[in-house]
């Protein structure tokens, strides 16, 4: 079957695993109206969350990805917030919102430098250009800041196992 893009080995990745403390970080985090900046700590007042590492907005594993998520009802969850991390710019987190029906449920940190990326240990460089992105990756994080699953891709594109996310966050 030709699927019309290449499926790229990554080289492994040195990722938070579980049982680590998730890297704080503060970048701006866009949704449905504004944004501004807001830290992981800040969002974990809130509750659990769940950090989507995605490429960059409009690509189509980040698109198919949230639409995935957003079928599943991920956007509904009480328990946890989904929440978006790639290096699109605020604009464009905001552009994928509203391009999409449903994904103003979720919200996205901007991450144009890739630092939180690298925090996570979940960047590769794209083929043949300057240019850092992140691996697609999952991460369920508690109240307390402690990593409870983590899903970091070995090939690009690739999709979390959405399953053992909702698994994981109903252990929670």
């Amino acid at each position: 079957m030709n699927l019309g893009f290449d499926v790229t080995e990554l080289p492994a990745a040195d990722h938070v695993e579980v049982g680590e403390t998730a890297p704080e970080f503060t970048k701006p985090l866009v949704n449905d109206e504004f944004w501004e900046d807001v830290s992981l700590s800040e969002l974990l007042d809130d509750g659990p969350v769940v950090l989507i590492f995605h490429s960059m907005d409009g690509d189509f594993p980040a698109t198919y990805t949230f639409q995935s998520i957003r079928d599943d009802g991920w956007g509904e969850w009480e328990e946890c917030e989904v929440v978006g991390v790639s290096i699109s710019t605020p604009y464009e987190h905001r552009e994928f919102q509203r391009e999409w029906t449903g994904f103003e449920a979720f919200r996205f940190f901007s991450d144009p430098a890739c630092e939180v990326g690298e925090a996570y240990g979940v960047t590769h460089d794209l083929d043949g250009m300057s240019i850092t992105e992140h691996r697609p990756a999952a991460f369920v994080v508690d109240t307390d800041g402690t990593v409870q699953y983590a899903w970091v891709a070995e090939e690009f594109p690739a999709f979390p196992p959405y399953s053992e996310v909702r698994e994981a966050v109903e252990s929670l």
